[in-house]
């Protein structure tokens, strides 16, 4: 994949369909990341991957048609500096509350002179090519998790910030921020208001709003709320619900005869 391919979903119009890689396994990974997302990030923050193990399933995801991301458990500039250098060419970070932590976010996930990233790409260098380190500031996509109290009377400040590809609203825990009940299939009134600013905040911007789906549905009401970029469920709850249908079925098959 070359660089200057990405980052494709700030092309007008686009919609990028991602998905969450949960299960630390790089066959999984491989298998999930061909089904026709757009980009699939691995996460590291409620997934059981830790670097290693997202290092083997960014290797399996190479030969695979999709944008590799990954999801960090927090704002911690050494492991995004070494998963970006093993290929990532992106992160979501959670719980960013403040302008000051979105810059410091920005700041970990860049070369000189908008950053502080350090030069050593080892495998990113191998696979995106020599020019790498000229092309990654552009290219490498950068989403700040929304999902506080604190991180929604900051939006504006936030969005503000150089650099940032986009906001991620995690639909879960900003509900429980503002002390309504978790929910993914529809917004609650209350939350649904802070949407309604964080999107607003991504316009005046100009930069990207990504939230959770789960369901394709659901994923289609998303986007034309403005979202452009929706993770569609995971590798675990396509495991899951599949398997469920098969066992299902078998047994009214089995009951009825």
């Amino acid at each position: 994949m070359s660089m200057m391919q990405l980052p494709y979903w700030l092309d007008a119009g686009k919609t990028v369909l991602n998905g969450y890689c949960m299960i630390a396994d790089p066959f999984v990974a491989e298998a999930f990341a061909r089904q026709g997302f757009d980009a699939v990030t691995i996460d590291l923050q409620h997934g059981l991957a830790d670097y290693a193990s997202a290092l083997r399933m960014l290797q399996a995801m190479t030969s695979c048609d999709v944008v590799p991301l990954v999801r960090v458990p927090g704002l911690d500039p050494g492991l995004m500096m070494k998963l970006l250098d093993a290929g990532a060419l992106g992160i979501t970070c959670p719980m960013i509350s403040s302008a000051a932590a979105a810059e410091q976010f920005v700041r970990s996930t860049s070369y000189p002179p908008l950053g502080e990233r350090s030069l050593g790409p080892i495998r990113a260098g191998l696979i995106y090519g020599r020019d790498y380190a000229g092309q990654a500031n552009a290219a490498i996509a950068r989403l700040a998790m929304i999902e506080t109290a604190a991180g929604l009377e900051n939006v504006e400040a936030i969005a503000a910030v150089p650099g940032l590809t986009g906001l991620y609203i995690g639909p879960g825990d900003l509900s429980l921020a503002l002390g309504r009940p978790s929910r993914y299939d529809g917004f609650d009134p209350i939350v649904e208001k802070a949407v309604e600013r964080i999107l607003a905040a991504c316009r005046a911007n100009n930069i990207i709003a990504g939230t959770f789906a789960p369901t394709a549905e659901r994923a289609n009401e998303l986007r034309r709320l403005g979202f452009r970029f929706i993770t569609l469920n995971t590798d675990i709850a396509a495991l899951q619900q599949q398997a469920k249908v098969w066992v299902d079925g078998y047994r009214k098959l089995a009951e009825d005869g």
